[in-house]
């Protein structure tokens, strides 16, 4: 199991589709552009291109739950008791979820999210990967602040 899909079970209830697929690291598929389509036809029925009634109806595209990251890390810290920056640090963050937060670890993560900067630069290695963490909990479904995305 990757390293971010980790982060999604441990974030995530286990009935979320995020995670439960084993691509959970890529966006959910109405975010692309044929499930975009499909989101723009439910919201503007008229939108919706015409077919020459032969082809077969495509099932409604159901949204993907929501799941408040932030409370979620707040109420772990709060049972915790460590007093740990998650908001802030790539480290922390994964040592509130359990997870080993060792420079080797974190690299796994730069490389699994496509990092393209020096991953023995550390500090920037680390500001990246706590956003990039936060922008996909996002895309997978997740409620993340903008103050934890930027």
């Amino acid at each position: 199991m990757s390293i971010f899909s980790t982060i999604l079970n441990k974030i995530f209830p286990h009935d979320h589709p995020a995670a439960t697929t084993s691509g959970a690291a890529t966006p959910p598929a109405a975010s692309n552009a044929a499930g975009g389509a499909a989101a723009a036809t439910q919201a503007n029925p008229s939108a919706a291109p015409a077919t020459s009634g032969t082809e077969p109806a495509r099932p409604p595209v159901t949204p993907m739950p929501e799941v408040d990251v932030e409370a979620i890390l707040v109420q772990k810290q709060q049972q915790n008791g460590a007093n740990l920056n998650w908001r802030t640090s790539i480290v922390d963050l994964m040592k509130l979820l359990d997870l080993d937060s060792s420079l080797q670890a974190r690299k796994e993560l730069a490389i699994e999210l496509h990092y393209t900067g020096n991953t023995d630069d550390s500090a920037s290695m680390n500001i990246w990967l706590h956003k990039e963490v936060m922008k996909k909990l996002a895309e997978n479904g997740g409620k993340v602040p903008d103050d934890l995305k930027n």
